[in-house]
């Protein structure tokens, strides 16, 4: 019983310091994802421990472009909440949405907007 009353008095600084390590964590996988580092739909394939209690707008939010609007009409077309954790996803809407996402990255749409060399010839 003494080794229960003991922990009490550190646990709120433990909290803290686990909230805080979280949180720039966080800030560092959005970094990378602003970047181009990493893609949105690579973390949700991978979900790293940053991420697992991650709204899933909020990973989305964090790529170039990427406002409240956008996020919300993405998902909608999934159908999925906004408020939806990363970590709480089943592996299947995780292959989707991020089959989704890498369909609307740029480099897919400007090589497909791109004619083949051969056709302009």
């Amino acid at each position: 019983m003494n080794a229960t009353a003991i922990a009490y008095g550190p646990q709120h600084m433990r909290a803290l310091q686990r909230a805080n390590e979280v949180r720039l964590a966080r800030a560092e996988l959005k970094r990378r994802v602003t970047e181009g580092e990493t893609t949105a739909a690579s973390v949700i394939l991978s979900c790293p421990w940053e991420a697992e209690s991650m709204a899933v707008a909020e990973l989305l939010m964090s790529q170039r472009r990427w406002g409240h609007t956008r996020a919300r009409r993405f998902l909608a077309g999934v159908p999925m909440t906004e408020t939806k954790t990363i970590g709480s996803m089943t592996q299947r809407q995780r292959r989707t949405l991020a089959a989704m996402l890498d369909s609307q990255s740029p480099r897919t749409r400007s090589a497909v907007a791109t004619p083949p060399e051969s056709v302009l010839v």
